[in-house]
């Protein structure tokens, strides 16, 4: 086991991003992401579990709900292994905190705040072959924007390949950090930001409780037997196509 928690386990995701107490770590990450556009003094963390609106429709919940001190909704989500139609389940739960926002009686004018998916993803989901996705509702012809209340950023790590000394800003010193973390002996950046030097004390395997512990060893044990069971299909696949061809 390394030295620190792994980010892409259920638990190492909400350790890090998921609770208020820890909550200046999820502050500066989204600052840097949407750097020179946000500059977030404070978040709520929301219920992330959103209820179907009848008794036939499909609940959701979210790794991470949360509202910023400007009214900005923002819907943060992990993905470990690749899935048919990602991108289309991004959109909808996005369009699901969206459509949450209505309000009874005919005195709502539909003044929507603006809600802001972010999804880590470690894998390629091979769209636009790169690491950062960003999209937005524009004008086809023109590109310009038609409106800033839905935006969905996906971040692909497997395409994020910089060594810590390659790390120009804060935010690609956030993703170096989240990909490497569970292989990593020593934190680096600490002497960068304080923020740093937080998730290095959150991160730490030796600060866990032993209900912490606990808890983390299952999820990683979840986290290796589903990693080890997309290997062995990708394996299976590659040693098809050697045999029979693509």
């Amino acid at each position: 086991m390394g030295k620190f928690i792994n980010p892409f386990t259920d638990f190492g995701f909400h350790r890090i991003f998921g609770q208020e107490v820890h909550k200046e770590l999820l502050i500066d990450f989204l600052n840097q992401l949407f750097f020179g556009e946000h500059d977030i003094e404070d978040i709520t963390f929301l219920n992330p579990i959103q209820t179907p609106e009848t008794l036939d429709d499909r609940g959701i919940v979210f790794d991470v709900h949360c509202k910023d001190s400007n009214g900005n909704l923002f819907v943060v989500e992990m993905q470990t292994g690749a899935q048919p139609y990602f991108h289309d389940r991004g959109l909808y739960y996005l369009a699901r905190a969206i459509s949450n926002q209505g309000q009874k009686g005919k005195d709502w004018k539909f003044a929507l705040q603006p809600v802001y998916g972010v999804f880590l993803l470690n894998y390629k989901m091979d769209v636009n072959s790169k690491f950062r996705t960003d999209v937005i509702l524009a004008d086809r012809e023109t590109g310009r924007m038609f409106s800033d209340r839905i935006r969905q950023v996906y971040l692909e790590l497997p395409y994020f390949q910089k060594e810590p000394d390659e790390c120009e800003n804060d935010f690609e010193r956030w993703i170096y950090l989240l990909k490497h973390m569970d292989t990593l002996e020593r934190m680096p950046f600490k002497a960068k930001k304080a923020v740093f030097d937080k998730l290095l004390e959150v991160a730490d395997v030796a600060n866990l409780s032993k209900e912490e512990r606990i808890q983390y060893d299952e999820a990683l044990k979840r986290y290796r037997d589903y990693k080890n069971t997309i290997d062995y299909a990708e394996e299976r696949d590659i040693e098809r196509e050697r045999i029979y061809g693509p």
